[in-house]
């Protein structure tokens, strides 16, 4: 199988972007690529309300943190490249390189994020369900793509909150809560 140079995947928490948002959504007929979002529906997104099993969740600092840092363990322990994560209150954009499919990674990130989560919660939460099922897994092909994406996950979310990447020149995670450093930069890989 030929793998692209990286994958951009995004997977939101659990309840804050349902079927009939306003943003838009996906779902099995709208989900492929340029394909039209599923059309606002505040009935629809109201019968999603009351289908939840728990409240919304959102992503507190120290959670996003915790996040981040499951991600680029995972990474380091697959010997992935994490070229950007940014831990949001609400989804994780994660740009990532490896020989494996993505919806596979994705499983990852999600288990050793939650354990993570739970770990900084000491156990003791009522929430069953962290993140919404499956998420979004585009393939990148080329270099502009990737730089255009890295620039995306970085600059384009608004503020900061938990980003990391791994360090281009030893393929260890590094993290940094409110910025980049240099070596992160994607003109350098």
């Amino acid at each position: 199988m030929k793998y692209p140079i990286a994958y951009h995947i995004t997977f939101t928490t659990y309840g804050n972007w349902l079927h009939g948002d306003e943003r838009g959504s996906v779902n099995k007929e709208h989900n492929r690529y340029s394909s039209a979002f599923v059309n606002p529906n505040s009935g629809l997104h109201r019968k999603e309300q009351i289908a939840l099993k728990n409240p919304p969740f959102v992503l507190e600092q120290s959670q996003r943190e915790a996040v981040l840092k499951a991600i680029l363990r995972v990474c380091e322990f697959r010997r992935w490249f994490a070229h950007a994560v940014h831990a949001r209150s609400s989804h994780v954009h994660i740009v990532v390189s490896g020989e494996e499919k993505p919806e596979k990674m994705m499983v990852n990130f999600k288990a050793y994020a939650t354990r993570m989560i739970r770990k900084c919660n000491n156990e003791q939460t009522t929430i069953r369900k962290y993140w919404t099922r499956h998420g979004s897994t585009k393939y990148i092909w080329t270099k502009e793509s990737l730089v255009s994406t890295i620039k995306y996950v970085r600059d384009e979310q608004g503020k900061i909150m938990a980003f990391g990447a791994t360090d281009n020149q030893r393929g260890k995670k590094q993290e940094s809560k409110t910025g980049v450093t240099d070596n992160q930069s994607p003109e350098r890989q």
